[in-house]
């Protein structure tokens, strides 16, 4: 890649930064800049962009149970919504053909079908990143999305098959074997260690899945995100995660540079796509209606919804293919490429803000649920608990241990992994499933008991977020939290929390304080060697 393309993505994520806004739309803008200034894109750019969506869906899967693209929720909601979607765009360009409204009126009822699919399916780089920044990929609603993106990609596969009519081999059938070849994935995985070899593993199971799959004639992506699921059980699954979260971000910068090269519009495509992509809205609604007549709850109903509202680049592909067969023309692979980046910034400009939006409206959101719960959102009150500690990752779990062994089951513990609260569950700890960041969660949660709430989570917003939920439902007692930088710990005190700790000085206090008690022991093993010996009459 040459110097101009990192210069260009430097400035102009930056910029969006410096004004409060995602980096992300800075890099689309350079696409388009770099475009428009007539720079020609290079293999290595589409080989960038490819290492990034293969790594992000191998991380993905790490970070997926398969319990989850199970439940009714997901896959009802995923079909019931790609099948409305086309019924309602449809039926909305035919109308816009009939008022004689540019690049509609020379569509007929199959091209508009196909425009429909093409932009019924979510972007799972732009969701996934949201959901990472924003530390919710294992949250109920970042779950939900991750499960019904997923599906959406099996049916990007079956779309695939039927439009390019090329079946897989039928050495495909033997894929299923992977199942069987997991204790072998996982001591490779164990031999990795923790230095260099980790990620390079990362690699050689990402690249590897997606090689074995296109070999046998699926697609390719599939096979990265196959890998990652059959490692998601082992313990350094986590350790691994991190080990390539910077390639991968550093990756899909060039899949959000390639957009920009798909081509330049006019102005009236420009119109076109602004049209299409303020119909994210309709999107919204149907995504909210059915998670909410499946019993969902409003709030995870509202945020998975709201993450899902925009436009895929699987779209672009649907658009090719289709322009390959004569079924529509080729501006509209030029207007799907801009309503595609259009959904980008809609979504990366209003997701930050959904914790705030859902407080605001929430009265007006709980109308729409249902009364009935499903078990996974049931909450369970830990008795006798005085104490309680939100976030069981390695700094809570810690915590926990520690006031277990002077509080005993005055202690338990909150996390918004479901199967991570399961685990601790069977190790038997006080442990319970629930997001703190969730102001409903706090109206079931009986807090009246529990004197002090440590905040063990990882990102500054979260604990901000989980001390304003606090505070609203009436909680009186003390809030404690750790923070890794001074300039956070000064943030979170601002927000109204009693004590924050810094992660990185604490650690060092602790480590310190340990080490003395190794000299006060050997000061009091020297000075029991060197008492007074009794002479011994002879």
């Amino acid at each position: 890649m040459d110097f101009i393309w990192i210069l260009v993505a430097y400035l102009c994520g930056l910029s969006l930064k410096m004004i409060g806004m995602p980096p992300l739309i800075g890099f689309l803008l350079a696409g388009f800049l770099l475009h428009f200034l007539g720079v020609q894109p290079t293999d290595s750019l589409d080989t960038l962009a490819d290492l990034g969506i293969t790594l992000m869906l191998f991380t993905i899967g790490l970070k997926l149970h398969i319990g989850d693209l199970l439940r009714r929720e997901v896959w009802v909601s995923t079909l019931s919504h790609m099948l409305l979607w086309m019924i309602v765009f449809a039926s909305f360009s035919l109308l816009l053909g009939a008022m004689a409204i540019p690049y509609f009126s020379d569509i007929d009822l199959i091209t508009a079908a196909l425009l429909g699919f093409a932009l019924s399916f979510s972007s799972t780089v732009c969701i996934v990143k949201l959901l990472e920044e924003n530390g919710e990929m294992k949250s109920r609603h970042g779950q939900l999305a991750i499960g019904v993106l997923v599906m959406q990609d099996i049916v990007a596969v079956l779309f695939l098959v039927a439009a390019t009519g090329k079946l897989p081999s039928l050495w495909a059938l033997l894929l299923f074997a992977l199942i069987f070849a997991r204790p072998l994935l996982f001591k490779l995985l164990d031999k990795a260690g923790h230095g260099e070899m980790l990620p390079l593993t990362g690699f050689f199971f990402a690249l590897g899945g997606y090689e074995l799959f296109h070999l046998v004639g699926v697609k390719g992506d599939l096979g990265a995100l196959v890998f990652g699921l059959l490692l998601s059980q082992h313990p350094k699954a986590s350790e691994l995660t991190k080990s390539l979260l910077s390639f991968k971000d550093l990756f899909l910068i060039g899949f959000f540079l390639s957009i920009g090269f798909t081509a330049l519009p006019t102005w009236s495509m420009l119109a076109i796509a602004s049209l299409i992509a303020l119909m994210i809205s309709i999107k919204f609604v149907l995504f909210f209606a059915l998670f909410t007549r499946l019993k969902l709850r409003s709030r995870s109903a509202y945020l998975a919804s709201l993450a899902l509202s925009n436009f895929s680049e699987f779209g672009l592909i649907v658009a090719a293919l289709s322009v390959q067969s004569g079924w529509m023309t080729r501006e509209w692979l030029v207007i799907l490429a801009l309503a595609v980046s259009l959904s980008f910034v809609l979504t990366s400009v209003i997701y930050p803000a959904a914790h705030r939006l859902y407080i605001r409206y929430k009265d007006i959101l709980k109308r729409y649920e249902s009364p009935e719960r499903l078990k996974a959102d049931i909450v369970h009150q830990p008795p006798h608990a005085e104490v309680l500690v939100i976030g069981m990752g390695r700094v809570g779990k810690s915590a926990f241990k520690a006031l277990k062994n002077v509080l005993d089951e005055r202690v338990a513990g909150l996390d918004s992994d479901r199967f991570r609260a399961l685990q601790l569950q069977q190790k038997g700890l006080n442990v319970c499933f629930g997001d703190g960041e969730d102001a409903d969660f706090w109206v079931s949660f009986d807090t009246s008991k529990i004197k002090l709430i440590l905040l063990a989570l990882p990102l500054v917003e979260d604990s901000r977020n989980v001390s304003v939920q606090l505070i609203n439902a009436g909680y009186t007692g003390q809030i404690a939290a750790i923070a890794r930088f001074e300039d956070d710990r000064e943030a979170l005190i601002a927000s109204g929390i009693d004590k924050v700790f810094n992660f990185y000085k604490e650690a060092g206090s602790g480590f310190a304080e340990d080490s003395l008690q190794l000299i006060s022991q050997i000061d009091s093993s020297e000075s029991k060697t060197s008492a007074p010996i009794t002479p011994v009459n002879s």
